[in-house]
């Protein structure tokens, strides 16, 4: 008797795990089966580790960047295009994992469920996929890089539609350097790095505008003060070096013509808490997905630093790293009445949601702090920079000349159009590229010319 029921709780338990084992199968189906069929492993869709059956994707206009011809992955005729889009379209190997051939590889293989991949390969095509950005708009952004490694984004600040996002080092997907693994002059650093998803860099000048933005919500008389520099802020134990020896100055006109020694004593007059408290308000530090690609986190911590750390992190330094996307939201932001949006790389696709933007709620900034800093940015351009930089366009914004330790300056330039109906932001940085104002708001200026001729 005793063996009869031991047996039989043998076979129980023998249902429940095989029962139980079926389950974990079917869940495990249903949640990753479009991961294991788009495995690079899979030769039904892949040939020599290279994807060959896989839908269309478009720019925004409706011009091929990439489709599958003949069994094979064949790209835009351009050269420049080509290789201004490779980290946002991605290359077939998927190398560039930010890419939308490998990030959206199981949507342009024509994953289901119910059919598996069968309609793809009884018609050899996939899913298409269109794409926000402009590639003749990417194509004058990497014509007007120059050479330079770094990256230039633009998105509509309202919608949150990227128009434009270049990545540089890059290469010829149809013509790959048969050194690019091996070659140690350095050319090919990160260049499968998308730099503005997964790039971060010493902002310079750039930060001072968020250093303002504190200083704004933090000291009532700022708009009333003076400020005299003397060409260094003596910070502690040491000095925060000036760009210029300034004099006189208020607080806007201390932001146009970027003096370290106002914006250094600000970051200490605020102190660290408080900046963090601001930092941590303007998302910086969080990450955001942009097209199911999670950009890299901005860094601020001040938390151990003297006042003279202090004053070199209030103007960009220290140990500051930002990411591009997330300036260009913080941009976005400000243009905006205090709203940011996220970017947004994939448009549309008849089987894939529509990718829409959504308003970034890691960034809290005031409807009123965002027109003060509006006024401010606006007054660089016009009072500084001259509107000669940027005709036609009403830019604000800030420029940076990011010190670093193992080359060059990083070039910087942040900003925004306030022109009615041109609702377009951007930043650029040029790594180890050289100075701002001379080397950033040219690329800046061209890209921005572009996509206004695109409106037209």
């Amino acid at each position: 008797m005793r063996s009869t029921t031991k047996r039989t709780y043998i076979v129980i338990l023998l249902i429940v795990a095989f029962f139980g084992g079926l389950g974990f199968m079917l869940y495990s189906f249903i949640t990753d089966g479009d991961t294991w069929v788009s495995n690079r492993a899979n030769a039904l869709i892949y040939s020599g580790g290279e994807l060959t059956v896989a839908g269309t994707i478009y720019d925004r206009d409706g011009e091929v960047m990439v489709s599958t011809q003949g069994g094979k992955r064949t790209y835009n005729d351009s050269y420049n295009k080509r290789v201004s889009t490779l980290h946002v379209v991605g290359d077939s190997s998927g190398y560039i994992a930010t890419g939308v051939q490998t990030l959206y590889r199981s949507n342009l293989i024509g994953y289901n469920f119910i059919d598996g991949i069968y309609k793809t390969l009884s018609s050899d095509e996939g899913i298409d996929i269109k794409l926000t950005i402009d590639a003749d708009v990417c194509a004058e952004a990497y014509s007007a890089m120059n050479g330079k490694k770094g990256t230039v984004v633009v998105y509509n600040y309202q919608t949150g539609e990227v128009i434009c996002m270049v990545s540089a080092p890059t290469y010829d997907p149809t013509n790959k350097p048969s050194d690019i693994n091996t070659n140690t002059s350095g050319k090919y650093d990160g260049i499968y790095l998308n730099r503005a998803i997964s790039g971060v860099f010493t902002p310079g000048s750039t930060f001072k505008v968020v250093t303002a933005v504190c200083a704004i919500e933090n000291i009532p008389d700022i708009y009333s003060r003076s400020f005299t520099c003397t060409g260094k802020y003596k910070a502690g134990s040491g000095y925060v070096i000036c760009n210029g020896v300034h004099g006189k100055v208020n607080f806007e006109r201390a932001l146009n013509v970027s003096c370290n020694s106002v914006f250094a004593q600000l970051a200490n007059e605020v102190g660290k808490d408080k900046l963090t408290e601001t930092v941590r308000a303007l998302g910086f530090g969080k990450s955001v997905t942009i097209s199911k690609a999670k950009t890299v986190r901005s860094t601020f911590d001040v938390s151990n630093s003297t006042k003279l750390d202090l004053g070199w992190a209030g103007i960009g330094q220290y140990t500051t790293l930002v990411n591009p996307c997330q300036m260009l939201m913080f941009m976005g932001a400000i243009a905006n009445g205090g709203v940011a949006m996220t970017p947004y790389l994939v448009e549309e696709s008849s089987e894939i949601i529509d990718q829409k933007s959504k308003q970034n709620t890691n960034i809290k900034l005031s409807a009123e702090t965002a027109e003060k800093v509006k006024k401010l940015l606006r007054s660089n351009v016009k009072n500084y920079y001259s509107d000669n930089k940027f005709p036609n366009l009403e830019m604000c914004g800030k420029t940076g000349s990011a010190e670093v330790s193992n080359g060059k300056s990083h070039a910087w330039f942040v900003g925004f159009s306030q022109r009615s109906k041109f609702p377009y932001a951007i930043v650029v940085c040029l790594e180890n590229g050289g100075i701002g104002y001379n080397d950033a708001i040219p690329v800046a200026n061209k890209v921005m010319q572009k996509v206004l001729a695109t409106q037209k």
